[in-house]
């Protein structure tokens, strides 16, 4: 069934997934917030630069990576100046690729959500001198619960699925940046079908269910009481 390194690689991406897909949250949030009600002569190129990566191949976004957070790359010369040292071809590296790639699997939703949502319910809000963050968890929140859950399966989901840019970035190092796409590829390239089926086959299995939720309209109907 599953070899060690298979295993490996599926917690290598679970673990990547997860911290992205909280990364894309807590940056994407008050992106998609501002880009729902500003209107600001920059929202367009903004939403441009979200959307990118919608558009972009894989390995173009990733080469460019690979040179921005290289060692002569500006992001780079930063991160070494700092003590980390340059971030490709390590968990760190895999992570930010991750979050650039999938951010717009995660504002796009929430800027939808945000975008539905009435003045009305902000101007009461304000008659009631309700702080920014206690209109944000006390209006916002519950009116947009469909946008942030779309937002996490969708961020989540599509970080699993990555290879382009995790290979260009991260690379193919056992425990440290192999993650599952990259896996199945090593076992198609050394003619290891039956091994890459069953990741494969995970992976289907998984991308369907989360569309499946997404797509079914499901209606929960709360107690009176």
């Amino acid at each position: 069934m599953f070899s060690p390194a298979d295993i490996e690689a599926l917690l290598l991406t679970l673990k990547v997934a997860s911290l992205a897909t909280i990364f894309m949250l807590l940056f994407g949030t008050p992106l998609a917030w501002w880009l729902a009600r500003t209107r600001s002569k920059w929202r367009g190129i903004i939403n441009t630069f979200v959307a990118l990566p919608l558009v972009l191949p894989p390995t173009v976004l990733g080469f460019y990576l690979l040179i921005l957070l290289g060692k002569n790359g500006i992001v780079g010369e930063f991160t070494t100046w700092l003590g980390i040292g340059a971030l490709p071809f390590t968990f760190a590296g895999l992570v930010v690729a991750s979050v650039l790639y999938s951010i717009p699997f995660v504002v796009q939703p929430l800027q939808t959500a945000f975008s539905n949502i009435g003045e009305q319910s902000l101007e009461a809000a304000a008659t009631l001198r309700a702080s920014p963050i206690d209109t944000f968890f006390s209006v916002v929140l519950p009116l947009s619960k469909s946008g942030f859950l779309t937002a996490t399966i969708l961020g989540f989901a599509h970080t699993i699925g990555e290879f382009g840019v995790v290979l260009m970035v991260g690379g193919n190092i056992p425990d440290k940046t192999r993650v599952v796409s990259v896996q199945i590829y090593n076992h198609v390239e050394a003619l290891e079908y039956t091994q890459a089926h069953w990741l494969a086959g995970g992976l289907l299995g998984f991308s369907f269910t989360v569309l499946l939720i997404l797509y079914t309209d499901l209606k929960i109907t709360p107690r009176v009481k």
